[in-house]
């Protein structure tokens, strides 16, 4: 399939290699490159994870602490034991149960899972997306090095600390300064999900939940026949106080303190994300009316760069239930919030 420059809705005036072929992206990487790709949670940038030099840059480009881990994608839950050993019972059960999948599984890591990607700690996260375009990235890189248990580290696609990208306009408009032109995008359409995979503690005798995500902690015991264990001391990705935040000030309320607002002065600068059965007070912008907790997710990180985009200066924001993703999106809010 033809590549493609970056069309005018770039913030930055310069050409990205951008494409939707996976192949460009594994030669991209293989050459140790990096790569802007597409899973069914969020964009990651991506570098081969057994490549310090160009895993380095994804340091450099997004601004990340150096002691802040990767999550190591692999095209199958058979390559688990390549990159983490010894693999609990459970962690085994919960790979079968959600691989491919949002979720993302933290265990000890073998000798093949460097400092540089595990932040200096003994364990490594690895997930295995369902997202077509990445799992073509993986199955061409392995078919180029001969190694099919190859992994890619890609945190998400933005600045760190801000908020995530779930299209390639997003990722664009976040890393198209930072990215050479022999790196590529590879356009894999808007995020089905929209937040970030669960991630799970599978290092001791009970797994524990380091960050919500699609899968809940209802259906990881229901999968591994297991209770779940409630404390940690593994670095993980995305868990700062403060995170997901756009430049815009977030604010969690309530239907009916958004509905107070109606009695007030309205404002054009302020925005609203919420469930489309609960209304917008007069002269507020609605920014998203998501029908339910799933739509919310999918809607939330978009909704959050419209308000950068409209200039707005706060951001009103009722969370949905918290059953489901509904407790992940809270969780991105509240941080967002922080």
């Amino acid at each position: 399939m033809a590549s493609t420059p970056l069309g005018p809705s770039a913030r930055f005036n310069r050409d990205v290699h951008t494409t939707d072929d996976p192949m460009a992206a594994a030669v991209a990487l293989r050459d140790g490159r990096l790569a802007v790709l597409p899973t069914e949670t969020v964009y990651g940038l991506g570098a081969r994870a057994d490549m310090p030099r160009a895993v380095a840059r994804i340091y450099a480009a997004k601004g990340r602490p150096a002691d802040h881990p990767l999550i190591v994608h692999v095209a199958h839950a058979s390559y688990l034991p390549e990159w983490g050993h010894p693999v609990p019972s459970y962690a085994t059960a919960l790979a079968r149960a959600f691989w491919p999948g949002p979720l993302t599984l933290v265990v000890p890591r073998t000798a093949r899972a460097g400092d540089f990607i595990t932040g200096g700690q003994d364990t490594i996260a690895v997930r295995v997306s369902s997202h077509p375009g990445l799992q073509g990235v993986l199955r061409h890189l392995a078919a180029m090095i001969g190694d099919p248990a190859v992994g890619i580290a890609a945190p998400s696609a933005n600045r760190f600390g801000q908020v995530s990208p779930t299209t390639a306009g997003h990722a664009l408009d976040e890393l198209a300064d930072v990215l050479d032109p022999d790196d590529v995008l590879l356009d894999g359409g808007p995020c089905e999900v929209g937040v970030e995979s669960t991630i799970v503690d599978c290092t001791g005798t009970a797994p524990v939940v380091l960050r919500p995500g699609q899968v809940t902690a209802g259906a990881i015991e229901r999968a591994a026949n297991v209770r779940m264990g409630h404390s940690s001391p593994v670095r993980t990705p995305g868990t700062l106080p403060s995170h997901y935040a756009p430049s815009a000030r977030v604010i969690i309320t309530s239907p009916q303190e958004l509905a107070d607002r109606a009695t007030l002065r309205t404002d054009a600068s302020v925005g609203v994300i919420a469930l489309a059965d609960i209304a917008t007070p007069p002269g507020l912008v609605r920014l998203s009316e998501p029908v339910t907790s799933d739509d919310y997710a999918r809607v939330l990180y978009a909704a959050l760069r419209e308000a950068d985009a409209l200039r707005l200066t706060e951001v009103l924001a009722v969370p949905p239930p918290r059953d489901g993703v509904g407790a992940a999106v809270l969780d991105r809010l509240t941080r967002a919030a922080t």
